[in-house]
């Protein structure tokens, strides 16, 4: 994983977990709404959470 990252936007979690994804994303990655699949990671040490695209995955 790269060590370098971008600030995007700062969004308050939904009551049902839900977090929303900047239009950015859409832009400037190939997913598809509904259909795209992201890994989740959780760094404890530094407090974050990372989504990767799931490259494996076949949209």
């Amino acid at each position: 994983m790269k060590d370098e990252l971008t600030y995007l936007e700062t969004y308050t979690l939904q009551k049902d977990m839900r977090i929303r994804l900047p239009k950015c994303i859409i832009e400037n990655l190939e997913i598809v709404k509904g259909e795209s699949k992201f890994k989740i990671y959780l760094n404890n040490r530094n407090k974050q959470i990372i989504l990767q695209l799931d490259e494996d995955d076949e949209v």
